[in-house]
């Protein structure tokens, strides 16, 4: 797929892998429309975009309110014509046992991860039938499998696989393609900002940023999924190996997956 010339809307836009897609997408001749809740750090973004040359568009965006995800498909639609990607990308994480969590922990993972998705998805879907496009779920590996001490990402992630599959399923005569994008763990600020029991951020990440995926390598990943029009995409060996376990062994990938979260540092896990 040449990307040159076609409108992407990217949601989480000023860190992680939502950043390096805009830059990645840009260098590759795409219009960006980028949307973050950062107003100041979207300036910054679309500074560096224009001047190498490229074209974006930016919407300060909190993609759990409804009209904010609407302004932003509305400013990306007008600015550049039509919409021929939407990529879902916005997140945020947790860390805490279920006992432990105040409830309102998982209503604000599902009103970004799930919301999120839902809000993007219905406003950017007619500009996406139209140009026979693509909507991409960045989800997880945590969205195949429960990941324990995360409830409500898992949660959040399951949720957002179960309606895009649908969606796909809606438009199979419209010509619209749907990805579910699948990151192991991956070097970004998610783990930082990760929400603990009461709902105050995490501050720092219990794991080794460098030894993970780069968010760069994760969002070329990504694209190279967009344009093969791929269901899903399973960035590294974690995920496949759970895929495959799941089918066969779902007892035993529990006990895995326990053991392996329990390892972590102050790990909540008694």
């Amino acid at each position: 797929m040449n990307f040159k010339g076609k409108t992407v809307v990217i949601t989480g836009a000023s860190s992680g892998i939502g950043l390096a897609l805009a830059r990645e997408f840009s260098s590759l001749g795409a219009n960006v429309a980028a949307g973050a809740r950062s107003a100041v750090k979207l300036e910054e973004l679309a500074a560096e975009i224009r001047a190498k040359g490229g074209s974006i568009a930016v919407r300060a965006t909190d993609v759990s309110r409804e009209e904010d995800c609407r302004e932003l498909v509305e400013t990306a639609a007008e600015t550049f014509g039509g919409i021929d990607v939407m990529i879902c990308n916005a997140g945020i994480s947790m860390r805490a046992l279920l006992d432990d969590l105040d409830l309102s922990v998982l209503h604000r993972l599902m009103d970004v991860n799930f919301w999120g998705t839902v809000y993007c998805a219905k406003y950017a879907l007619p500009w996406l039938q139209k140009s026979r496009g693509s909507l991409v779920g960045v989800s997880s590996v945590a969205g195949i499998h429960g990941l324990p001490g995360r409830t409500g990402y898992s949660a959040s992630k399951y949720a957002m696989t179960g309606f895009l599959e649908t969606v796909r399923i809606e438009n199979l005569k419209k010509g619209l393609h749907v990805m579910i994008a699948c990151p192991g763990f991956t070097a970004s600020n998610v783990r930082y900002s990760a929400l603990t029991a009461d709902g105050s951020s995490q501050g720092e990440s219990p794991r080794a940023e460098e030894k993970m995926m780069t968010s760069e390598e994760a969002a070329r990943r990504i694209i190279r999924g967009v344009a093969h029009r791929k269901r899903t995409v399973l960035m590294d060996f974690n995920g496949r190996a759970t895929t495959l376990i799941k089918k066969f062994a779902p007892a035993f990938l529990d006990r895995m997956f326990y053991n392996h979260m329990a390892k972590e540092p102050d790990s909540p896990f008694k």
